[in-house]
């Protein structure tokens, strides 16, 4: 039963996992698909942080707390001190599984804004995978409400 819950929790923060936000990936969906390209030139760019979190840390936090209740309650004394270290175990757990996924789903990005040749501006943000720098010349392609800047 332990190793049960101790693969349940080791899928549920698998599934944190989230996918990048990169002007360098693109999904099956997205490969081969035409892209409308504008050509501008970098006004300015600012670091911010992409928080890629979906409504939440829950997987993280039961993973962490089941993780805890079985390492602490099979471990540490026997009955009702067993149970009071299964429990501790599971807040303790929970608090750093929480911890985890919110690390996992925060990822520098950049705030790239971009002088088009027809002097509008753009703002993209993505991750910081590429260095940008002011006077950059760039393109921007997009397709499917996504915009993407590249050098």
């Amino acid at each position: 039963m332990k190793n049960l819950i101790i693969v349940a929790a080791l899928v549920a923060l698998g599934g944190c996992a989230v996918p990048p936000n990169s002007a360098n990936v693109y999904g099956t969906s997205q490969a081969q698909g035409e892209q409308s390209v504008r050509m501008g030139v970098v006004d300015s760019v600012r670091p911010v942080t992409i928080d890629k979190s979906r409504g939440g840390n829950e997987a993280g936090t039961l993973a962490g707390g089941a993780l805890g209740a079985v390492a602490a309650g099979s471990t540490i004394g026997k009955g009702n001190g067993s149970l009071a270290a299964g429990v501790v175990g599971a807040v303790l757990g929970g608090i750093v599984g929480n911890q985890v996924q919110n690390n996992l789903n925060q990822r520098p990005g950049l705030e790239i804004t971009v002088r088009l040749s027809s002097g509008e501006l753009r703002a993209i943000t993505q991750d910081a995978d590429e260095r940008f720098n002011v006077g950059d010349r760039v393109r921007l392609l997009s397709s499917g409400g996504v915009t993407r800047v590249t050098h």
